[in-house]
């Protein structure tokens, strides 16, 4: 599972994606094992850009155990396209 893009998948919006943020947090919470993330970065064909660093910041919400999140920054990318 790859989560990013929360200004894809939010009918609320900024500055908090909220609904966005639920489903996030409920992924992250049960298996994040199984999750990567990802910037979506340049936001290609969006008339808004989004905020960038809004959206790095989104991940301590969606993801609060530093654990977890190394998980999901680390080692999961590593495991999954074979980083030694």
């Amino acid at each position: 599972m790859k989560s990013s893009g929360a200004y894809l998948n939010t009918v609320l919006g900024p500055p908090t994606y909220a609904d966005a943020t639920t489903v996030a947090k409920s992924f992250a919470t049960a298996v994040p094992e199984r999750m990567v993330w990802g910037s979506d970065w340049p936001h290609r064909g969006e008339k808004h850009m989004p905020d960038d660093a809004r959206l790095l910041d989104l991940l301590a919400e969606w993801v609060p155990d530093e654990h977890a999140r190394t998980q999901v920054l680390v080692d999961n990318p590593a495991t999954l396209y074979g980083f030694n």
